[in-house]
């Protein structure tokens, strides 16, 4: 068996192709999530990027007297965007890989 050198480069170009595809992919899939039932909302992209923060003003008011929960809301909706767009990155990698034929994929 020999190597083929010319083989190598057209599979790693192929490789860096799909990489710059899914990353333009995953830069204009927005994904949205809420907490405190729409109290806070989280915008990202699938590059897990936060591209917004909305707060109720309902919810800032009551912030007022109890900015920790503010802050939990925060923190809930932001991570909730983030698995969201986790699935977003693994369904994507798996779309275009599974064209290569690869196992698991």
């Amino acid at each position: 068996m020999e190597f083929d050198m010319n083989k190598m480069q057209a599979m790693l170009a192929q490789a860096q192709e799909m990489q710059q595809t899914m990353d333009l992919r995953l830069a204009e899939t927005i994904v949205e999530a809420d907490a405190g039932g729409g109290a806070v909302k989280a915008r990202m992209n699938g590059k897990k990027e936060l591209l917004s923060l909305t707060i109720a003003p309902s919810a800032a008011t009551a912030a007022a007297n109890d900015i920790t929960l503010l802050e939990d809301l925060i923190v809930v909706a932001v991570n909730a965007a983030a698995r969201k767009a986790d699935d977003t990155q693994k369904s994507n990698a798996s779309s275009m890989l599974g064209g290569l034929g690869l196992p698991g994929f």
